[in-house]
């Protein structure tokens, strides 16, 4: 499937410019890892400490799946692109993680 070509921006306006609100576009994104990834990133937690990549990895992953997915809704809205848009997470399950985003879907007047 081809990349939407939609901003997605978090500013609530743009100054000067004319636009219709068409209403709210949500997207969610619940990764996990597996067993092995888990365990070998909560050995390092309890012991050396320091970044656990795997999990930022898997949240930034995440993160693009949801500005992929708030784009697809805003072309189905018909938007031109979305404003205040807003990020959230949340703990599911050890080793899983949620990113839920929203934000408001508008149209350029001409």
């Amino acid at each position: 499937m081809p990349k939407i070509n939609v901003p997605v921006l978090t500013v609530d306006s743009l100054p000067g410019r004319q636009y219709e609100y068409l209403g709210c576009v949500t997207a969610s994104c619940c990764l996990s890892k597996s067993i092995v990834q888990d365990l070998s990133s909560n050995l390092k937690n309890w012991t050396i400490g320091g970044e656990l990549n795997q999990y930022r990895a898997m949240i930034d992953q995440s993160v693009a799946l949801v500005m992929e997915r708030i784009a697809e809704q805003a072309v189905k809205t018909g938007a031109d692109m979305v404003l205040g848009f807003r990020l959230s997470t949340t703990s599911v399950s050890s080793g899983a993680a949620e990113v839920i985003g929203y934000g408001t879907a508008v149209k350029l007047e001409k």
